[in-house]
């Protein structure tokens, strides 16, 4: 699988991004972040604020590479495409966040409940971790993008 084949499947178009558009995303997954970590909140709310910030994190590389998603199920051609665009290395997170794209569904949908503090933290700490990828190859990729 490759960019132009999801192109070509109607799960991306061109788009050119810009220096705001990416802080904006920082912005937000940053936000994120901080409200997943409020006390008194459910694990399950704290569980899908966190994914939402996993979400707006990937989109940003996606953007620099020059696409955006498209159609139904932008959230699951976001996390494909993550390795695409930073590296195979990142196969195994994509795959995690795609994972916590499920749960979170269940959660937001179809019941309550389900989310332990332990995967909340969990999702945390990759989100966090992640967000210092993102940044890095930003600089390396894309200097223009960030400061």
């Amino acid at each position: 699988m490759t960019l132009n084949d999801l192109q070509s499947q109607g799960r991306l178009r061109p788009h050119k991004t810009s220096r705001k558009e990416v802080d904006d995303l920082l912005r937000l997954a940053d936000r994120d972040l901080g409200d997943a970590q409020v006390p008194g909140v459910t694990t399950d709310r704290r569980f899908m604020i966190a994914y939402e910030a996993a979400g707006a994190l990937a989109t940003i590389p996606l953007h620099g590479a020059g696409f955006r998603t498209e159609g139904a199920g932008h959230h699951q051609t976001t996390f494909l495409a993550l390795p695409l665009v930073m590296g195979a290395e990142l196969s195994d997170l994509a795959d995690y966040f795609d994972t916590c794209r499920t749960k979170r569904n269940a959660s937001a949908y179809d019941r309550s409940g389900q989310t332990s503090e332990s995967e909340v933290e969990e999702l945390l700490g990759e989100v966090a971790c992640f967000r210092e990828k993102v940044i890095a190859w930003l600089k390396a990729h894309h200097p223009e993008l960030r400061g």
